[in-house]
C-alpha cells in the first residue's frame, strides 16, 4: 500500500516537472537586442518617402501676397474617411495622385508627382509659380496625408497607425501598437513592403542588435508589419481546444455516475 502510494507520487511529480518544463517560454526570445552592449552603433540612413499613385498630398502656398496666394490652397478632393490604430475616423483632404501619377494644381494645370519626394515636389511647383510669374518668392510645403504602417498579429493594439510626420521606425510602430505579447515571435517579424509593382518580404530579427543599423528600421508608407505567434501560444490553444471536449465528457460521466447512485437510492 506505502509503496503504491509512494509511486503515485512520484509518477505525480515527474509527469508535473514536465508539463512545467513543456510550458516554459525562453527569456532569450522575449526580449530585444539580447547581443547588444554599451557603445555606439551607426544608425541606418533615414527612409526618405516617395510619392506614389493613389497618395493623397497636402500642399500650402504662401507669398508677400497672401490673397493671391489663396488660389493655391484649395483643395480639389473630397474628404476621404481612413481609420486610425484606436478605431477614430480621420478626415483626409488634399490632392490626390491619379493612377499616371499626376496631380491637377489650381492655374499650373497638371504637375507629375509620383517617385518625387515632398521636398523636390514642393522644389519643383515653386519654380513652376516662379516662372509662370504667378507669385513671388512663393513658399511651397508639401506633406503625404495618408502615410500609414499596419500593425498585425501578436501585438497589444493591432491596427493601422497614421504617421504625420512622414517618419517613423520598426520600433515606434510597435510601441503604437502595444509592443508584443508575450506569446509574439521577436525573431522572425514579417515585413511586407510595396515595391514598384511587386510586393517585397522581409524578415526582421528583433533579438539582434543588427535590425538598429538595418535599412529596414525605417518603415515606409504602406509598410505591414506581422508579428506571428511563437509555438507556446500555438501549444495553448490547441491544448484548450482538446481539453474542453475532455472536460465536457468527464461532466457528463459524472453527471451518468450521479444519476445511477440516486437511482440505486
Amino acid at each position: 500500500m506505502i509503496r503504491n502510494l509512494k509511486c503515485h507520487t512520484i509518477i505525480t511529480t515527474v509527469v508535473f516537472i514536465a508539463i512545467a518544463f513543456s510550458s516554459c517560454i525562453d527569456m532569450k526570445k522575449t526580449t530585444y537586442f539580447n547581443n547588444l552592449n554599451d557603445g555606439e552603433i551607426r544608425s541606418s540612413e533615414e527612409a526618405i518617402p516617395t510619392i506614389h499613385k493613389n497618395d493623397i498630398l497636402n500642399i500650402t502656398v504662401s507669398s508677400l501676397n497672401p490673397e493671391a496666394s489663396a488660389v493655391f490652397n484649395a483643395p480639389n478632393v473630397l474628404p476621404t474617411a481612413s481609420s486610425t490604430v484606436i478605431g477614430a475616423v480621420s478626415q483626409l483632404v488634399g490632392y490626390l495622385v491619379n493612377d499616371e501619377g499626376d496631380i491637377l494644381f489650381p492655374v499650373i494645370g497638371k504637375v507629375h508627382a509620383e517617385g518625387f519626394s515632398t521636398i523636390q515636389l514642393g522644389a519643383n511647383i515653386t519654380k513652376m509659380l516662379t516662372d509662370k510669374k504667378q507669385l513671388v518668392d512663393p513658399i511651397v510645403s508639401v506633406r503625404i496625408t495618408n502615410f500609414k504602417v499596419t500593425v498585425l498579429g501578436e501585438v497589444g493594439h493591432p491596427g493601422v497607425i497614421p504617421v504625420p510626420n512622414e517618419q517613423i521606425t520598426i520600433l515606434e510602430a510597435l510601441g503604437f501598437a502595444g509592443d508584443l505579447t508575450i506569446y509574439g515571435r521577436r525573431d522572425n517579424v514579417l515585413l511586407i513592403r510595396e515595391g514598384k509593382g511587386k510586393k517585397i518580404i522581409q524578415h526582421i530579427d528583433l533579438n539582434s542588435k543588427d535590425i538598429l543599423s538595418s535599412s529596414l528600421y525605417n518603415l515606409k508608407p504602406n509598410d505591414v508589419i506581422y508579428v506571428e505567434p511563437n509555438k507556446n501560444k500555438v501549444r495553448s490553444v490547441s491544448d484548450s481546444r482538446q481539453l474542453v471536449p475532455i472536460g465536457f465528457a468527464a461532466l457528463s460521466f459524472l453527471v451518468v455516475l450521479a444519476s445511477i447512485a440516486l437511482y440505486k437510492k
